[in-house]
């Protein structure tokens, strides 16, 4: 069968795509820059296509020729600098589903997710999309799956497993009750509705076999990771507020942090639902959150992991502000101070003109820094900056190794630091 499959290297559809191929399935993926996905799946054919910009019938059809079925994994939590929910959750899908009539593409599997009925812009564009594949004269099944947990983490389930390395577990007022299910489970039973047997026009909800306190989910992943168990530290629901308000304006920077007011507004509902009936009719038996663990160790790139998913943030967004001041610096009350030592290092008249041009460096590479699409080449440019600060202080004025030189070095370790993590899958 040859499937073509949305979101394809994200976290759910990287499993699904996987799962299809060992079970010798044609694979065609889509996503917005599927480079680094044709290197990790090269069975995979690979297709470039970001689904918000994909709204109309046209852009699917030519992809759509010889397809036999299609499984919608694509998904975003919410508007940011780097996403559009309706375009995302509505429109291109809409078009996909359209063009899928067109071309006589008859089974369609959206992946949707449980707390749709809620009141969040998610919700309001996941139940949207659901209501029209329903109501299409497509073969459609709509999965509704609850919290999805498995070895690779992305969003949410990163920050569990980032909680976990905590040896104080910061929580809120609430204690959500979850119910997890393997994305192995959830690739299976997507494969299973992709058979020509299969049953048609259902909507499923997908949960695992338990419900977990999220403080249960995390002091699970914490044993698996080999700690000790954390004492719990309640923050007042102001502070949390606050906290998902910040990952707020790091989305409106482009960049997407689990904890954002949508997040928070999802977790203020319990997570759980029925999954008696996906499971009796896939006849899969779901597994338990301790069950997947203990099959399979951590290991100390978990541990790795788990720490450095929480000081990612902070080291970026630390060389971003250290940029930015030095150079406020520079401008305002150390502009002075810079032109001595370049007169003194024997640039003469432009001495003031370079340290202007200096200041102004440094903030553009700290905004730089701070926005999403710019910060790699930022970073770069922050390491490059740093060498020649420090290669032409070293040859020009050797006397600042008592002080700036010597600090140029934990900047530049930083900056490496920053691009090691940089990847969010």
């Amino acid at each position: 069968m040859r499937v073509l499959v949305t979101g394809a290297y994200g976290f759910i559809g990287s499993a699904v795509t996987a799962r299809l191929l060992a079970g010798g399935h044609e694979v065609l993926g889509t996503g917005r820059d599927t480079r680094r996905a044709a290197r990790t799946l090269p069975e995979a054919r690979w297709i470039s296509l970001d689904l918000a910009k994909a709204t109309r019938a046209e852009d699917w059809l030519p992809h759509l020729q010889g397809v036999d079925a299609v499984v919608n994994c694509a998904g975003v939590l919410q508007d940011s600098g780097a996403d559009d929910l309706r375009r995302v959750h509505v429109e291109g899908p809409r078009a996909l589903f359209e063009a899928c009539e067109r071309a006589g593409v008859c089974r369609i599997i959206q992946v949707s997710a449980i707390g749709v009925e809620g009141d969040t812009a998610f919700a309001r564009t996941k139940r949207e999309a659901d209501e029209a594949l329903m109501h299409s004269g497509l073969d459609w099944i709509v999965l509704r799956p609850s919290i999805v947990v498995g070895r690779n983490v992305y969003g949410g389930t990163a920050l569990i497993r980032s909680l976990a390395s905590l040896p104080v577990l910061p929580m809120g007022p609430r204690d959500t009750l979850l119910q997890p299910v393997q994305v192995s489970d959830l690739a299976k039973a997507i494969e299973f509705f992709l058979g020509a047997d299969a049953p048609k026009r259902q909507l499923l909800e997908v949960a695992g076999p338990e419900r977990l306190k999220l403080s249960e989910l995390i002091a699970a992943y914490r044993l698996w990771l080999g700690y000790e168990p954390a004492s719990v530290l309640r923050i007042p629901a102001a502070l949390e507020v606050l906290i998902f308000r910040l990952g707020d304006l790091a989305s409106m920077l482009g960049w997407r942090p689990p904890v954002r007011t949508t997040a928070l507004r999802q977790l203020q509902m319990d997570v759980v639902g029925d999954g008696s009936q996906w499971a009796s009719m896939t006849g899969i038996s779901p597994a338990r959150v301790q069950e997947m663990l203990t099959r399979d160790p951590a290991s100390v790139q978990e541990r790795w992991f788990a720490k450095m998913f929480l000081l990612k943030p902070v080291l970026i967004g630390g060389l971003a502000l250290f940029w930015v001041i030095t150079g406020l610096i520079t401008l305002g009350p150390g502009l002075n101070a810079g032109a001595a030592f370049l007169l003194q290092a024997g640039f003469g008249s432009s001495s003031v003109l370079i340290a202007v041009a200096g200041g102004v460096l440094d903030v553009l590479i700290g905004a730089g820094i701070a926005i999403r699409k710019a910060a790699r080449p930022a970073l770069w440019a922050s390491i490059a900056v740093s060498v020649a600060y420090f290669t032409l202080g070293c040859v020009l004025l050797p006397q600042l190794w008592t002080g700036p030189l010597v600090k140029i070095v934990p900047v530049l370790l930083a900056s490496f630091a920053a691009l090691a993590i940089f990847d969010d899958r």
